[in-house]
């Protein structure tokens, strides 16, 4: 309840941004796979054109992802709203991401083990995979790196923290998520001050000169 509120200020700004860069609603609501494989609704704040239809999944640029939304999904804002599923007991802080029914039904033996607990807004494969978009946009078939290498990849470092994780591993890993989180932030306010530094130091410019003519001598003509 207190993270709620804590986020409460950012999520007024984002939703504000939101309804300004686009047409359609604040929130994002899509099926998710939970604890004993019983779904739940995830919220998530919406960052593509909701006139737009596509894949399930995003890999690299998609043009469906908003100007806004691009900005929220790079340092993790649209996923705020998931205090709220936390607070209903549908997520934990701590655990495996929770993904689309198909998805854990297509990876039904990994997923047994996996959803004996709440899924959570962070774990060691996520803190791997925070980038995961942008890394399956360099790919030449990124569904198929998705389903092969990706996902068995996560599902293993996923299952490997449960088998040993508890409450210090737990407040370390969000601990780590919010360094994460920070160094992000820190890297966009770099970018932004060098930006304006360059903007200040652009020099005038100059005005051109007119051309002039210039006197030339009479020439001697040899014969």
């Amino acid at each position: 309840m207190i993270l709620l509120l804590a986020a409460l200020p950012v999520l007024l700004v984002c939703a504000v941004l939101i309804k300004l860069d686009s047409k359609g609603g604040v929130l994002f609501r899509q099926v998710r796979m939970g604890r004993g494989f019983r779904t739940f609704e995830l919220v998530k704040l919406r960052t593509m054109d909701s006139s737009k239809r596509g894949c399930r999944y995003t890999f690299g640029a998609d043009p469906r992802v908003t100007r806004v939304g691009g900005w929220m999904r790079k340092y993790k804002l649209d996923e705020l709203p998931q205090l709220w599923n936390v607070l209903r007991g549908d997520m934990s802080l701590v655990g495996p991401r929770p993904v689309v029914p198909e998805l854990a039904l297509e990876f039904r033996q990994d997923y047994e083990a996996l959803l004996s607990v709440r899924p959570g807004l962070t774990d060691p494969a996520t803190l791997k995979y925070c980038a995961e978009s942008e890394i399956l946009g360099l790919v030449d078939n990124p569904m198929e790196h998705f389903k092969t290498v990706v996902t068995p990849d996560k599902l293993r470092i996923s299952r490997a923290y449960l088998r040993h994780a508890n409450v210090r591993t737990d407040v370390a890993l969000m601990a780590r998520t919010a360094l994460a989180l920070l160094s992000l932030s820190l890297q966009w306010l770099r970018v932004s001050e060098s930006a304006e530094v360059v903007e200040v130091r652009r020099p005038p410019q100059a005005n051109p000169r007119p051309n002039q003519r210039q006197s030339q001598a009479p020439g001697i003509i040899a014969n």
